[in-house]
């Protein structure tokens, strides 16, 4: 394994309304050796309170994917879109040439808790856009994102495809990258990948040639498996 990113490692803020830890530098996090892997450029690992949220903001030229574990998201944007986003559902939104949001925890009395995932895209200036999905678990590793939204994943403007993988204690799977990158983030449960023992938040990056045997824990395990573009 090329690159191992600890939970207990990860960039952290916390402003009351907003816990979150950053697998990347982010904000005013910055660690020179953590700058992203490939094209993925961010992983927040957001927890926020009930009715709190992050208010209009603006984004440009980047591929963004939330990924919801707890609760509702109440998305609003500049093109018109306005929806909330429950508990396993994906989002993409394509900020190209420019695009404003807000999001908000959709719930006073419980907390919402999601990955905000940061791709950079093929070429700059694209028209703004979204997409948003429930896709259900097909086996242990189905694909949530891809380029072209091949068998019915959320379209990203990328070479870039993003699996959920799940497996139930005892199960185990192989993943390859071929002659990529590849990117394993934890997010539920813990495995033993290559004989290591990893928890929810912890990562693991492979550049090449890399086979991940990944053995579910005894609460079994939940992962989104990033098939990354071999670039700098």
């Amino acid at each position: 394994m090329d690159y191992i990113r600890k939970a207990h490692e990860r960039g952290h803020v916390n402003f009351g309304w907003l816990d979150s830890k950053h697998s990347f530098s982010f904000g005013n996090y910055y660690d020179p050796a953590h700058m992203g892997i490939s094209v993925l450029r961010v992983i927040n690992d957001d927890t926020v309170i009930g009715g709190a949220g992050f208010g209009t903001h603006g984004h440009r030229d980047m591929e963004i994917i939330s990924y919801v574990l707890e609760g509702d998201i109440a998305h609003k944007d500049s093109e018109g879109n306005e929806y909330v986003i429950p508990a396993g559902d994906v989002q993409r939104m394509t900020a190209g040439t420019g695009i404003t949001h807000s999001e908000f925890n959709a719930n006073s009395d419980k907390r919402l808790k999601f990955l905000q995932i940061w791709v950079l895209p093929e070429s700059q200036g694209l028209k703004p856009g979204y997409e948003q999905k429930t896709i259900a678990q097909n086996g242990p590793v189905t694909t949530l994102v891809a380029k072209g939204g091949q068998n019915g994943a959320l379209h990203i403007h990328q070479d870039v495809r993003i699996d959920r993988v799940q497996l139930d204690s005892g199960e185990s799977i192989a993943l390859d990258n071929g002659a990529r990158v590849g990117y394993l983030h934890l997010f539920a449960g813990s495995a033993q990948v290559n004989g290591q023992t990893f928890e929810a938040g912890d990562a693991i990056g492979v550049v090449q040639l890399t086979e991940l045997t990944i053995d579910a824990g005894a609460e079994g395990v939940k992962a989104l498996w990033f098939d990354l573009p071999a670039v700098q």
